[in-house]
């Protein structure tokens, strides 16, 4: 007997299979896709659009990696693809004039030194920086990997990756 939340029951199309893993997996998905796309509702928009494209794929998920893995690179995937429709997406990584713009959830504690904490200095990392450091300090990507979904060499990866940090930086010393 197959476990309730088998992905190759949701694949066979069974709704309340696909339902279980929805349930499973929701809130984990919408964390990555608020964290990387740096905005709450964008997050919640973002989050549906990866269960859909889940429900639309799932015929191809071989079962190789663990579910939770195919759903997170997925994750990853649309987020991105929808930061480089919208534009959002600066190139390079140290462009962060309008950081601030882009990330409007984002707002200055109410301590005396007006320092920012860590999640909301980076809610206003401009996005690409913002999605390296989350993608590899948060979620645990490798340089290759990082170099593979942004189609950068793996340097290219850690050379980005340092600009975040250091951005991030300037914007904890505020």
């Amino acid at each position: 007997m197959r476990d309730s939340t088998d992905p190759a029951l949701a694949a066979e199309g069974d709704y309340e299979a696909f339902e279980r893993l929805y349930r499973r997996y929701l809130s984990r998905i919408y964390s990555l896709c608020t964290r990387l796309s740096g905005s709450r509702a964008k997050g919640r928009e973002l989050t549906a659009e990866v269960f859909v494209k889940a429900w639309e794929k799932l015929p191809q998920y071989s079962g190789e990696t663990a579910f939770a893995s195919w759903l997170h690179r997925l994750a990853t995937d649309v987020v991105l693809s929808s930061a480089l429709v919208d534009e959002r997406v600066p190139d390079p990584v140290d462009q962060a004039g309008s950081a601030s713009e882009r990330s409007q959830d984002a707002t200055r504690t109410d301590g005396a030194d007006e320092k920012l904490d860590v999640s909301l200095a980076i809610d206003r990392l401009p996005a690409n920086a913002r999605t390296i450091l989350v993608l590899h300090d948060v979620e645990g990507y490798k340089y290759d990997e990082i170099a593979e979904i942004f189609g950068i060499t793996v340097g290219g990866s850690k050379a980005r990756l340092h600009r975040a940090r250091v951005l991030l930086r300037k914007l904890l010393s505020r």
